[in-house]
């Protein structure tokens, strides 16, 4: 990195601008000064000179985020895993289970943007170790209610929300301070690669240790030990880098953050995030119903076609269909996250609107074939396992690139309330009221039908049907994404350089060195 070079880092790699374009004299890109004299993103050297970490152990702080973000997610589907047991021992209907998980996602929804506020401002790394020692604790005590007492089941999985909105909020802006480019992208890619492989390891970790324990409170019981090792490695590995210092050079001056409500406006400002941060909605409105009703789904559906005995009350429930959709989830997720990552970072060099693209193709290709499986989930469970592996793919291609959109379109002194932001409004309109919503409609179709186990069967197939059209819209609001995602990007690497001045929405104006004094032009004038 030349210190005397005043072209910014670029956010990502393949950069398709390759030649001069028109604009302000004097500007990276502009006419005058080819895109080729830009620098080089920083070299492994040169990361550790800025973060002051070494690439081994930046490595190793990803690897423990990454098991963090598995375990998180492990505990989160293990209620899902053990979901038939619970409704038994509780003595409840879909409506309440889905329930469950609403009250959940609700506490960790409102109390992300406080998490996004202090991650923006405070140490990101104790912020994390406070929140998952509470989390551990509070999923401990869960497990031991009893059964006259499920609103208190309901309370703590809400308190667990704490917790999770204390790292998910955080570690993504941790994993941006440490790497740029096409590293960063591998990198999100493996974080994420946690989100389905560790939701399949709660499906298998649920029904394999109630059946080794013969009581579904055990499988509450695993992720608390767990989170103690977690608290520890993150106390003793991870080291906070420097916000944003990888992406600006070393005679730009710091950012500095800004008051709330201004980081609020400036999101409210760009169309990227908005748009793809209501494409990410749709896809947590159908991974949230797919999580927590799935199994119960392909339970029924064995009932009903005679392979499987009913659950009775006082029976334990057949934990099958978890263990395959726990293993089905896991690979699912590792193949389609990597896939999108992968095509993604292809298409860019040919495409700058790549990633929303692809984003769009994963959601818009997923409809029909979650589709599929409802409707031939009566004729035959194989062809539904087959549709459903191949939409949940083409719904994991999302993960790792909707991350990475957000991290370059958003400056650094935003991104965590960029994340709490994202998380709210994915789960407000998404799961936090996806897994109620279609237990409800379940329970309000089985009132019209004469009880029986196939009236039970179809009236959860029918209400799931609804994550084929949401998810549609989602892709929708990936392609409105792709309109815009040059110019935001764009502009935020400017701002990271300091050539972007920030006075409202009436005055953003470039800040352009003309012969030792500064000159504004407006940045129509040099945004692509």
């Amino acid at each position: 990195m030349a210190g005397s070079d005043t072209a910014p880092f670029l956010s990502q790699a393949d950069d398709p601008d390759d030649g001069p374009v028109s604009g302000t004299p004097g500007l990276p890109g502009s006419m005058g000064i080819p895109k080729s004299t830009e620098p080089e993103v920083p070299d492994q050297e040169g990361l550790q000179r800025i973060t002051g970490l070494s690439s081994s152990r930046s490595a190793l702080i990803v690897a423990v985020l990454c098991y963090i973000n598995l375990l998180n997610y492990m505990d989160r589907f293990t209620v899902a895993g053990v979901l038939p047991d619970i409704e038994q021992f509780f003595s409840i209907g879909d409506s309440s289970s889905g329930l469950i998980q609403t009250v959940f996602i609700s506490s960790y929804m409102v109390l992300a943007p406080v998490f996004g506020y202090l991650g923006d401002r405070y140490n990101r790394k104790y912020l994390m170790c406070g929140g998952i020692a509470f989390w551990s604790l509070v999923t401990l005590g869960s497990s031991f209610i009893p059964r006259e007492r499920f609103w208190l089941l309901l309370l703590t999985r809400g308190l667990v929300g704490v917790g999770e909105a204390s790292y998910s909020t955080i570690a993504p802006t941790l994993i941006a301070d440490l790497f740029v480019a096409d590293q960063r992208s591998r990198m999100l890619s493996v974080f994420y690669f946690a989100i389905p492989v560790g939701s399949g390891l709660g499906y298998i970790a649920g029904s394999k240790v109630k059946d080794v324990a013969g009581d579904w409170h055990w499988a509450l019981r695993v992720t608390p030990g767990l989170g103690v090792v977690a608290v520890l490695l993150l106390f003793l590995v991870v080291r906070e880098p420097p916000r944003g210092a990888v992406e600006r050079h070393s005679d730009s001056p710091p950012l500095s953050p800004t008051s709330w409500w201004a980081d609020l406006r400036a999101l409210a400002r760009n169309p990227s995030f908005i748009l793809s941060s209501l494409g990410f909605t749709a896809v947590a409105f159908v991974t949230g119903s797919l999580a927590l009703w799935a199994p119960a789904f392909l339970l029924r559906s064995r009932v009903v076609l005679g392979e499987t005995p009913p659950c009775l009350p006082g029976d334990s429930c057949s934990s099958s269909d978890s263990l395959i959709f726990g293993l089905v989830t896991c690979l699912t997720g590792i193949l389609g996250v990597g896939l999108g990552v992968e095509i993604s970072r292809r298409l860019r060099r040919s495409n700058p609107r790549a990633d929303p693209l692809v984003c769009a193709a994963g959601l818009l290709g997923s409809a029909p074939f979650l589709f599929l499986s409802l409707a031939c989930a009566r004729g035959s469970i194989v062809a539904t396992y087959i549709f459903i592996f191949i939409g949940e793919t083409l719904l994991s291609m999302n993960w790792a690139i909707v991350a990475d959109i957000l991290l370059y379109v958003v400056i650094p002194t935003r991104r965590s309330t960029a994340e709490a932001f994202q998380i709210v409004l994915s789960h407000l309109l998404g799961d936090a009221g996806s897994p109620y919503l279609i237990g409800l409609v379940s329970d309000r179709l089985r009132r019209s039908w004469p009880p029986s186990f196939l009236s039970e069967f179809r009236a959860l197939q029918f209400s799931l049907m609804l994550c084929a059209f949401v998810g549609a819209l989602g892709g929708a609001a990936f392609l409105g994404t792709a309109i815009f995602i040059e110019g935001d990007r764009r502009q935020a690497q400017l701002h990271v350089q300091g050539l972007l001045h920030e006075a409202g929405s009436t005055d953003d104006r470039i800040v352009v060195p003309q012969r030792g004094r500064s000159t504004r032009v407006p940045v129509s004038s040099v945004l692509v």
